[in-house]
């Protein structure tokens, strides 16, 4: 139940502000997906509440424009429009918090980022931290990286990169060229053998027509699942295809938000759910998963090339019990540098998340990669 009713409101737990602060991270390389996007930089936007009796939560804004039509302007904006109304409230008053959160549609990742810092703040008045309200069950999750679309022999040594530094699943962005991803695919498996997890993103780019002889493909080139291969919008194809029982889908792009998981549900066009906390945060991601589960799905917890900070928040979500998946948790593998004090450390293909209690934003990192 919400802490909205029949409480006493502290003056030290009501919100003080809200700041945005935009910054820049580079990476090793350029990170491309889908059809024509491609990532250079991670230009996102740290989210702070500040409560009158000092207590602070900070999390992480990652803006989209070709996924979510946001950009680093527009989060700013979306923040500074809803900031008026989150003055002067109790940091417990969740029902209260959540109206004004949920007042605007769209603007994912402002509202999600703006979510996980309430939370923060609420376990930080209370003397606690996130690690004490939200680690679930499941402490050592096997984490996946991201490969982005490159020539095959960049791919293959990014791969050799992330599973010397502790990785052992890799999410493959496919779909510009099929016959060479099959080839991919296939030299990934040969490299690494069984002990290397693979699956593929397509990012909406088959074709009814086409989808199901390639999904059969990637299965008999040893993939677990494929996320996303039809477009979101053409929901009795993608139906129709998940009841052909391929390969394993797993809905991203279809799910946003849960009243898009409902639809989804209703239609059963999936078989893994990826929440993603940079753009439901731990309200409406908490919620998804355990609806999800109910339904008899699995669940895993993606990423929206999360920096240091949205990946401790990524991880703590993949502890609860209904997450069953590798977890998207090791993009700061591509950061040059990042704004967290510690570095984020996998290994034999796991991340201990109980071992990031001291990880934290580094107050000089931030002032030197802030931008605007």
């Amino acid at each position: 139940m919400s802490a909205a009713t029949d409480h006493t409101v502290r003056p030290d737990q009501t919100i003080r502000s809200v700041e945005a602060i935009a910054y820049r991270l580079p990476l090793t390389s350029a990170l491309a997906w889908g059809a024509h996007s491609a990532l250079s930089a991670a230009e996102h936007v740290l989210v702070r509440v500040t409560l009158e009796g000092g207590a602070v939560g900070e999390a992480e804004a990652t803006p989209r424009p070709t996924i979510y039509g946001e950009t680093t302007g527009s989060v700013l904006a979306i923040l500074s429009h809803l900031t008026p109304g989150l003055i002067g409230l109790d940091i417990t008053d969740e029902d209260a918090l959540n109206r004004i959160r949920n007042s605007v549609t769209n603007n994912h990742t402002a509202r999600g980022a703006l979510d996980m810092a309430l939370w923060d703040a609420r376990a930080k008045v209370g003397g606690q931290s996130l690690f004490d309200t939200l680690l679930g069950s499941n402490t050592r999750v096997r984490p996946s990286f991201i490969l982005g679309i490159a020539p095959p022999a960049e791919m293959l040594a990014e791969a050799e990169r992330v599973v010397a530094a502790g990785v052992r699943c890799l999410k493959v962005k496919v779909g510009r060229n099929h016959t060479r991803d099959l080839a991919l695919i296939r030299e990934l498996r040969q490299t690494f053998g069984p002990d290397v997890l693979l699956y593929a993103d397509s990012n909406e780019t088959l074709s009814p027509e086409l989808a199901p002889g390639i999904l059969a493909a990637m299965r008999e080139a040893g993939l677990m699942y494929v996320e996303e291969p039809l477009p979101a919008r053409d929901l009795r194809a993608r139906a129709e295809l998940h009841s052909q029982g391929v390969l394993p889908i797993v809905a991203d792009d279809s799910c946003f938000t849960p009243a898009d998981l409902e639809r989804e549900l209703d239609f059963d066009t999936f078989d893994v759910l990826n929440v993603k906390t940079a753009r439901n945060g731990f309200t409406d991601g908490l919620q998804m998963l355990r609806r999800a589960a109910a339904h008899g799905k699995r669940g895993m917890v993606g990423s929206q090339a999360s920096t240091g900070l949205g990946t401790l928040h990524a991880a703590l979500l993949s502890t609860q019990p209904e997450v069953t998946e590798p977890c998207e948790l090791s993009f700061v593998l591509k950061l040059r540098d990042d704004l967290l004090n510690l570095p984020i450390e996998f290994k034999d293909g796991w991340l201990d998340v109980g071992s990031l209690r001291e990880h934290r934003v580094d107050p000089e990192k931030l002032r030197h990669y802030a931008i605007g």
